[in-house]
């Protein structure tokens, strides 16, 4: 066929160019935008704010050869197919590749959530122009995104530190962070104590025994506050007889969870599989474009009804009728913004579990468990309930002898649950939930093997990890699923808030920078503001609202604000970790450590007067390298993620990204 008639489709990445080439005919050329081609101009604000906030566009200065290589390719072509990805951003690279590439009658848009032949058929047999209002919306992004950064980070320079930014969704994530961490700081831990016993129906029989955890004292709720109060009810209970009084059977079901949407999929893949939101998204990206599972950026938990049937179809075949529901299950979507035109995250062929594909070798295993996790949540989401016999039985301790000092009465608890039919669970490990409680009757004596007690202290709210923040962030509405991943790499790469033990901890400089714009810029990072604004932008893209006066609305308030913050607002201080020692170049000042762009850094307490700087060396006390034996250092990628190595690289290249325990080194190795 003449070059002539050629057909061009353009899509984002080489990956996912391969995988249509496997649907698409030879009359086909595919070619990879690799991402965006044109952008705002990194040097300047690119926004004109005086008419009507008309962004400056440019060409990434990278894409230079592949926007000329495009405009060769579509001189060839009779038509030109837009086959981006199923969002904002998608239709926005759409549009600014058909602008930049010009001939506007051969391009079509395609759309489709999953690469698959009846999928691409589907959306080639019915393409589309440009959705104007989703361009809209990335573009009211876009330009919101700009107008405070540009606007906020000169200030942070002149009042905070040189170097640091702002940015309206990363900005709350970080005030979450530091609010958490004093929370933490003023929380005031107090002392109890849970005390049980060790029973036994008969003694000498493992499977006869039991525990049961103390509930009430004298028909009140048992609260133990202190040692001595502990050891008292021990005494008690060392000196006293068993006996059961009440045994309540239930029959309890369990629905399966409803497939993944994009933030569910992250906390699960960081609960489970202990990959970061970013990480995640990565392997997520690689699945779809390979086409084994659906578009990973949404918040519906609608399906397909033919999924759905093909699950069915496999659940019956390979466990049987008894584990298919009687009708398909639906799952309501939580979200009043999900696009129900969207699906949640599945696997595009139910019946091909994760032994039956092939990934590269470079990510294989990861790529390997996270689609295992994709295809475990939505085969379980149609597979019926389990089904438990759930038991609790109520044991009172009593006086063994008459005495004329009168104990309290004791109720103790203990509780079982026996699985009747696994259901949906029967795709997972079995849970600490199944709890076997040996078979007794009210009456029943019960014989005292142990007494049980502990001392516990109330803990302080934990801090965020990957899972929880994007939880936290999705219940308040801020950000939306594409930019989750993206907000927590940019807090990390700036060194607002750093990875401990997989635990997210504000730095000196995140906190003096949360302070600051709390103080002067509430509204910008207020969640119910930040939320708001979200929802406008999905109004956008709705077409309900117009770009150009949502933004006007924020802009002209934001830069009076901004105005009167240059002239009156007080610069603070970024608070230094003192290391004990004195400057080894003046003399005069403290050695502190100090967050700079680039991580932790030591320096002279009288700086700028003072220059002295040097590197940061952060050392795990009471570890040695298993290779070695030299001390262990606490690293961070460019990227700010923490990992441990030893201290002696080059020569030694161990390192591990979790914390390691005290270990002897080698003996072979040990220096």
């Amino acid at each position: 066929m003449s070059n002539d008639y050629m057909k061009l489709v353009i899509v984002e990445s080489p990956t996912k160019a391969r995988t249509l080439a496997r649907f698409l005919g030879k009359e086909y050329t595919i070619e990879a935008s690799m991402g965006h081609v044109r952008d705002l101009p990194k040097s300047k604000l690119g926004v004109d704010v005086e008419h009507d906030f008309a962004p400056e566009y440019v060409v990434v200065p990278e894409k230079a050869d592949i926007v000329a290589k495009l405009r060769k390719d579509a001189k060839k072509a009779s038509q030109i197919f837009l086959s981006m990805d199923p969002d904002r951003e998608g239709e926005a690279i759409a549009y600014h590749v058909q602008h930049l590439v010009g001939g506007d009658s051969k391009f079509k848009r395609v759309v489709f959530h999953q690469i698959t032949k009846a999928a691409i058929e589907e959306a080639f047999a019915h393409p589309r122009s440009i959705d104007a209002n989703l361009v809209d919306a990335q573009l009211a992004r876009r330009v919101l995104d700009r107008l405070v950064g540009y606007t906020l980070s000169p200030l942070l320079w002149r009042k905070v530190r040189r170097g640091l930014s702002a940015g309206r969704v990363q900005s709350v994530a970080v005030r979450l962070i530091v609010e958490r961490e004093r929370e933490i700081e003023a929380f005031q831990a107090e002392e109890y104590w849970e005390i049980g016993v060790d029973l036994a129906k008969e003694k000498g029989k493992k499977e006869e025994q039991f525990t049961a955890w103390l509930r009430k004292i004298d028909g009140k709720k048992a609260a133990v506050e202190n040692g001595k109060q502990a050891q008292r009810i021990v005494s008690d209970l060392e000196a006293s007889a068993y006996a059961v009084i009440d045994v309540r059977k239930k029959e309890v079901r369990r629905t399966p969870f409803p497939p993944f949407t994009t933030s569910t999929l992250q906390q699960s893949a960081a609960n489970v599989l202990r990959f970061s939101a970013r990480r995640t998204m990565r392997l997520a990206q690689q699945l779809y474009e390979r086409g084994h599972i659906t578009y990973h950026r949404t918040d519906s938990f609608n399906l397909a009804p033919e999924a759905v049937a093909a699950a069915r179809k496999r659940i019956a075949k390979k466990f049987g009728d008894a584990y298919l529901p009687g009708e398909p299950r639906r799952y309501k979507t939580r979200s009043k913004l999900a696009q129900e035109a969207h699906e949640a995250i599945r696997p595009t062929r139910p019946a091909a579990e994760v032994d039956s594909l092939k990934f590269p070798d470079k990510f294989a295993r990861d790529l390997r468990r996270l689609y295992e996790l994709v295809w475990k949540r939505f085969m379980a989401s149609q597979m019926s309930d389990a089904v438990y016999d759930q038991t609790a039985v109520d044991i009172e301790a009593h006086q063994r002898l008459a005495s004329s000092v009168e104990r309290p009465v004791y109720l103790l608890r203990a509780s079982g649950s026996i699985r009747k039919f696994d259901g949906w669970r029967k795709l997972y490990k079995r849970t600490s939930e199944d709890r076997d409680l040996p078979e007794v009757s009210t009456g029943d004596a019960a014989i005292l093997l142990k007494v049980l007690s502990e001392q516990k202290f109330s803990e302080p709210p934990p801090r965020y990890t990957d899972a929880s923040l994007v939880k936290a962030l999705e219940q308040r509405g801020i950000g939306r699923p594409s930019t989750y991943a993206p907000t927590i790499s940019t807090i990390l790469a700036r060194h607002y808030v750093e990875y401990e033990d997989r635990k997210f901890k504000p730095t000196p400089v995140g906190t003096a920078t949360n302070d600051f714009l709390v103080a002067n810029f509430e509204k910008i990072v207020d969640y119910d503001f930040t939320a708001g604004m979200e929802e406008d932008l999905d109004k956008i893209a709705r077409g309900d609202r117009k770009w150009v006066p949502v933004i006007r609305e924020f802009w002209g308030p934001f830069h009076r604000k901004s105005k009167s913050v240059e002239k009156t607002a007080k610069r603070v201080a970024v608070l230094t970790e003192p290391t004990g020692k004195k400057c080894p170049e003046c003399g005069e000042g403290d050695e502190v450590i100090r967050v700079g762009r680039f991580g932790k850094f030591l320096s002279c307490s009288r700086f700028p007067e003072c220059k002295y700087t040097a590197n940061f060396v952060e050392k795990l006390k009471g570890v040695q390298c298993p290779e070695d034996g030299g001390d262990i250092v606490i690293k961070r990628t460019r990227k700010g993620k923490q990992f441990y190595g030893c201290s002696n690289y080059p020569k030694c290249t161990w390192a591990t990204w979790r914390k390691p325990k005290a270990s002897k080194p080698s003996k072979t190795n040990a220096t």
